[in-house]
């Protein structure tokens, strides 16, 4: 076997002169990246009948980067086994054309596609929602918000663009009648983040806090700020911002005391696995190194509703 370094440069001669319309599906920046070092640094336990899914948001650029975080992801996928991809929004940036879809989610993520791995997405401002809600690979059926369940994991993709009054009669049912033991709503904007450029989002938090408090969500990720971030238990619910698998703002974060860990140097994307009464999760940064990483234990009852602030 030749050695990483011979390997490496094998690998940059080949990228340099492919012809810049096939480097996608040929190599990438992350191929050369990954062929110096070992495998994936896993943390998660991997254990028996567990859910396991990645995470992505703000990713649909068709930069460099995001081929970069989609290949540490596939190399991830084969280590770890989830079989589905929850986004964010703004999932394809610019142009809708057939191209864009094909060049800023078919093309990067292709490994996981063909591995069988699902993507579940959600809208974000940058997105076009009569387009991507029709769109089969996102699985969205023509919705702009919906739900799914995994093992013993209810997802609720809300469109936190567009929070009409329909969207919210809509998700205080579907909180309600759901008999999961994790529930896990996902959307673009914040409700809590440190993000200099955006920050949160106070009217939504408003709008949905009630209700995840009254019906027990256990978990919240949303994407918009380009950056990752861990927020400390707000009312025992967990709190994440992942929107650094594409865009990224360098330096964005503020000091704050509301903020666990935080990422604004790399593009990254999440791992999850929730099994029983744990969540297990790790950060992983575009070149492969674990940024965060730990178990948060369910939530044993909801939170009381007053004093939403």
């Amino acid at each position: 076997m030749l050695p990483n370094k011979i390997v490496a440069f094998a690998a940059w001669i080949a990228l340099v002169l492919c012809p810049a319309s096939s480097r996608a599906q040929s190599i990438t920046p992350a191929e050369i990246a990954k062929s110096s070092r070992s495998g994936p640094d896993l943390t998660l336990p991997l254990e028996s009948k567990s859910v396991r899914f990645a995470v992505i948001g703000d990713s649909g650029t068709g930069d460099a980067p995001q081929y970069e975080v989609a290949a540490e992801m596939e190399a991830y996928r084969k280590a770890a086994g989830f079989d589905f991809v929850v986004m964010l929004g703004d999932n394809i940036y610019g142009g809708h054309s057939a191209r864009d879809f094909e060049r800023k989610f078919e093309q990067p993520y292709k490994p996981l596609l063909d591995a069988g791995v699902k993507f579940y997405a959600a809208l974000g401002n940058h997105d076009d929602p009569n387009q991507e809600r029709l769109y089969k690979p996102f699985n969205m059926n023509g919705e702009r918000y919906y739900t799914f369940k995994k093992g013993n994991v209810a997802f609720f993709a809300l469109d936190s663009t567009y929070m009409d009054p329909k969207q919210l009669e809509w998700l205080e049912k579907e909180l309600r009648n759901s008999n999961a033991d994790w529930k896990l709503c996902f959307f673009h904007h914040p409700l809590y983040s440190d993000g200099k450029f955006h920050g949160p989002d106070t009217n939504l938090r408003s709008q949905l806090t009630p209700l995840f408090l009254k019906y027990g969500v256990n978990v919240v990720l949303s994407g918009h700020e380009h950056v990752y971030e861990r927020i400390k238990p707000e009312r025992g619910i967990y709190y994440f911002v992942l929107g650094n698998s594409g865009q990224l703002r360098v330096h964005n974060l503020r000091p704050s005391s509301e903020m666990q860990t935080g990422l604004d140097t790399d593009q990254g994307f999440m791992l999850i696995e929730i099994s029983r009464d744990k969540l297990y999760f790790q950060t992983i940064s575009r070149t492969g190194k674990t940024v965060d990483a730990s178990v948060l234990p369910r939530q044993s009852k909801p939170a009381e509703v007053s004093n939403v602030h």
